[in-house]
């Protein structure tokens, strides 16, 4: 099991360090495209350099999700445009939040939701973030892959198959204080999904204070590689071998901070 936490306010290297030392192993930010909590692309490198992964999350209002299909498709797509925009690589996930206690008469429109947000941003995997009644009813329709359930509005009940579980937010809801930021704090059972901005190896060359130093491919040389990679694509005497050519010039595209493209 690791521990992780979410908070809405945004964390420089150094805050993110001492939560690193602390034993946390990842903190869960808001993808979202504007406004005072929203994860940048300088705060998400700023946490990969110090140690944490990040997961991330998609909320403007806390009962959005009762906007069902057309709000699921708008915001899908918001989501996944600023996903790559902060250098978040495509394949792992983006949890939606339905941040309230869902009722039954309304979880279809829930269900809805969730499943519209995944097919507009299907270069991502795709989870929801709510009650055990809103994840067990999301497993039920199959609208996601991933489930990070809070234990508010759970009424003591922890959901199976879950990937995430926020257990703590705190004496009255507003979040635990810890080093100047109130935080909920989450345990991950696995493949929650997470990521970070880093393509380093413990022996990459390292800054005086001994971190390793940040290193993600050029985008210029990956579209050249790339192009040498399409010409052996063309080139290929079997369907195998195409696939294997483009799952190469996939790699390739994540690793220099490019969106991946669907095989033609």
């Amino acid at each position: 099991m690791a521990k992780g936490f979410d908070c809405a306010a945004p964390l420089t290297k150094a805050l993110a360090k001492k939560f690193r030392e602390d034993g946390y192993e990842f903190v869960c930010r808001y993808l979202v495209p504007s406004g005072w909590k929203r994860l940048t692309k300088t705060e998400a490198a700023a946490i990969s350099a110090a140690g944490l992964q990040i997961v991330s999350v998609y909320e403007t209002t806390a009962s959005r999700a009762l906007g069902g299909r057309a709000a699921g498709l708008a915001d899908g797509a918001i989501a996944a445009q600023t996903a790559l925009a902060v250098g978040q690589p495509a394949g792992s996930r983006i949890y939606f939040a339905v941040d309230f206690d869902a009722s039954a008469s309304q979880m279809d429109t829930v269900i809805q939701y969730i499943k519209a947000a995944g097919e507009a941003s299907s270069k991502f995997r795709t989870g929801v973030y709510g009650s055990a009644a809103v994840v067990e009813a999301a497993m039920a329709a199959k609208a996601c892959t991933g489930f990070w359930q809070t234990y508010a509005w759970s009424r003591g009940r922890k959901a199976e198959g879950i990937h995430l579980y926020q257990y703590d937010n705190g004496p009255k809801g507003l979040g635990q204080p810890i080093h100047g930021v109130n935080v909920d704090i989450n345990l991950s059972s696995g493949d929650a999904g997470w990521w970070n901005t880093l393509a380093a190896v413990p022996s990459t060359p390292t800054h005086s204070d001994g971190e390793v130093k940040e290193y993600m491919l050029n985008q210029e040389d990956a579209k050249k590689i790339i192009a040498f990679i399409q010409a052996a694509y063309m080139a290929a005497g079997s369907p195998e071998s195409r696939e294997e050519f483009h799952r190469l010039a996939d790699e390739i595209r994540k690793a220099s901070g490019q969106p991946v493209e669907e095989e033609k």
